[in-house]
């Protein structure tokens, strides 16, 4: 951690526990086909792409998904199928993310969605206490308001242009390679965090 003075986190799989495997199944368990081809960790197609980009709203996508489904297929199964994925926020983890703020400026990043966003906020209020991630970052910045999904570049770009953050002195930790290789190029610092491992075990060391 020598010369760092900000970090960016990615959500899923970093602080909030995920299974991609839930959605999958629940989507099949409504009778969708070939789900896996369109969605999964590493691959989407356009229609998720352009949901995580803020080019599609929640009801045209949920409009385009009943395509996929059986008729009469309604709304809220829908959401709650692609809410399944998200799991819990462990509570050492965000104690961990208290703890680092008294040392670093700290930033999210996530490939997320309007569903998501308001699915997960809602977890965190229920397990926590909390209404808001907000509360552990100095900014939050998620893809479908932003415009950009990560590995593109301009993802990374807005959060170091916005707060004057020099690349060699930032660290981006996510668990997904093509997203860290993207933040290597602009000479990010990074830790690729792969399971089992969890932020806890990078920064017990240090």
């Amino acid at each position: 951690m020598q010369g760092i003075k900000h970090i960016i986190f990615d959500l899923g799989g970093v602080i909030l526990n995920i299974n991609y495997q839930l959605t999958s199944q629940a989507f099949k368990n409504l009778g969708a086909k070939d789900f896996d081809k369109l969605y999964n960790q590493f691959h989407a197609n356009a229609l998720f792409e352009d949901l995580e980009t803020g080019r599609v709203t929640p009801e045209e996508f949920l409009g385009k998904i009943k395509e996929h489904l059986p008729e009469g297929t309604t709304d809220q199964q829908i959401v709650d199928a692609w809410n399944a994925m998200l799991l819990d926020f462990p509570v050492a983890r965000l104690q961990l993310l208290q703890q680092l703020r008294n040392h670093y400026d700290l930033f999210l990043l996530s490939n997320t969605n309007a569903i998501h966003l308001e699915a997960l906020n809602k977890i965190l209020e229920k397990e926590r206490g909390i209404p808001s991630l907000a509360a552990f970052f100095d900014r939050s910045y998620y893809s479908h308001l932003i415009g950009y999904r990560k590995p593109e570049k301009e993802a990374y770009l807005v959060i170091l242009d916005e707060n004057g953050l020099k690349p060699e002195h930032t660290l981006f930790i996510d668990d997904t390679l093509p997203n860290i290789d993207a933040a290597i190029a602009l000479g990010i610092q990074t830790i690729h965090l792969q399971a089992p491992k969890t932020i806890l075990d990078i920064f017990r060391k240090n």
